[in-house]
């Protein structure tokens, strides 16, 4: 890392703040978990009650839609909103195509399989899944991957712990899939629902606060194209000068 490169004692000391920030944005934050919860918490309620997957499943998307135009109506970011309604509409086109309910739940498992398995891969690759996703957040982008070695290393943990924590709960669910009806599937499922990714989220800001803060490089590329402006306007201040001059012994 050069000297242009080292973050400042300021921004290391502002990092603790950013970062927190910068996690509820890229995560959903409190609103995100709620959104996150509450199609699979309608869905296992209802079906608890009636055993009628038509209705569990109708509710359960219903719910997911009514969030996204609740964001739509008050201009809020809607695509944790979006990505919950695509989640539970799998689940429900998947479960009416088996009439088993506890499909439903399936696509959403193996997506958290597929991602837990992400974030080692990309690990054990040099390109932790998290720096990817928090990068343009802290307007770093792969900067840290070259220039900020002591932020790859945290992203790294930050990915493993990721990683891990994904696997672990999927060890919990994929027998039960198999071995428990569907409501104790549902409310297990739920239950895991939010700590979890708590516990990921608390970590990763362990890491980042501790590591260097990140290199702005969209502030860079303003620098730079300041200072070629600069550059410019002083190289045709230049050639009026000498423009001028020439002007002048001519005459």
């Amino acid at each position: 890392m050069t000297s242009l490169d080292k973050p400042t004692e300021d921004a290391q000391k502002d990092a603790r703040a950013v970062t927190e920030a910068a996690l509820f944005e890229a995560f959903g934050g409190v609103r995100g978990m709620v959104e996150t919860v509450v199609p699979g918490l309608l869905f296992v309620t209802i079906f608890t009650i009636n055993k009628d997957l038509h209705w569990s499943a109708i509710a359960a998307l219903g719910v997911s839609l009514l969030l996204v135009v609740v964001r739509l109506v008050t201009r809020d970011t809607v695509k944790h909103a979006f990505s919950g309604v695509f989640g539970v509409a799998f689940g429900v086109v998947f479960a009416m195509m088996t009439g088993n309910a506890k499909d439903f739940y399936l696509p959403g498992m193996l997506y958290t399989l597929g991602l837990a398995v992400a974030y080692i891969v990309t690990t054990l690759a040099g390109v932790p899944l998290i720096g990817l996703i928090l990068g343009p957040v802290f307007k770093e982008n792969l900067s840290w991957r070259t220039r900020n070695p002591g932020r790859k290393k945290a992203y790294a943990k930050a990915s493993w712990a990721w990683g891990l924590i994904l696997l672990a709960k999927c060890a919990v669910l994929f027998p039960l899939y198999w071995w428990a009806n569907t409501a104790q599937l549902g409310w297990v499922l739920v239950a895991l629902k939010i700590p979890p990714f708590l516990l990921a989220v608390w970590l990763t800001w362990v890491f980042l606060a501790k590591a260097p803060a990140p290199i702005d490089v969209f502030a860079e590329m303003e620098a730079e194209e300041q200072a070629e402006k600069e550059r410019e306007a002083a190289l045709a201040q230049d050639d009026a000068e000498a423009t001028a001059g020439r002007h002048r012994r001519d005459t």
